[in-house]
């Protein structure tokens, strides 16, 4: 299960058009464990993107059930759907809602990709809302090559060590 935090990052930034100094507030958002990994990683991000000063003024947390990224999209989009659920205990009917970020070019290529995304959902669900989010960037917690890091020599595998101590017996 994610952790996702949405971080207001505060600093001066060159205006394209008069060339002058501009401060900024830029929202992102990092999958993180707690809301003070969430800090740390988010000064590390920022620090290799921005030069000069810069300041987190706010860090939340953020309901996100599903994340789309897309690579030929450009900004995020936030979704709301819903569907019905039976309850089993008492077998009524509730609706229940959630918040899906997709990264799309406009808000029909976000619909677009919602539906590609929740294609294997078992249950029929409506798209009630679309709006272009103010998250400039995600940062995942594992960017795909961090999980299959070097174990280091002084540990093993719990299989390795079953094999060992059944060789010593």
């Amino acid at each position: 299960m994610q952790n996702l935090f949405e971080c207001k990052v505060k600093y001066e930034k060159i205006d394209e058009q008069s060339g002058t100094n501009k401060k900024v507030s830029e929202t992102y958002l990092i999958d993180a464990v707690s809301f003070t990994e969430a800090e740390s990683r988010i000064y590390k991000e920022m620090e290799m993107m921005i030069r000069g000063e810069f300041i987190v003024t706010n860090i939340r947390k953020a309901n996100y059930t599903e994340i789309f990224p897309n690579d030929d999209g450009d900004r995020w989009f936030k979704s709301k759907i819903s569907y019905v659920s039976v309850d089993e205990n008492s077998g009524k009917e509730k609706k229940i809602s959630n918040q899906i970020l997709v990264m799309a070019n406009d808000v029909k290529h976000a619909f677009d990709k919602i539906h590609e995304g929740m294609n294997g959902m078992t249950v029929d669900f409506d798209i009630n809302a679309i709006a272009e989010s103010p998250i400039l960037d995600f940062f995942p917690y594992f960017k795909g090559d961090e999980v299959n890091e070097e174990i280091p020599a002084n540990l093993r595998p719990i299989e390795r060590e079953e094999e060992i101590s059944s060789t010593e017996e």
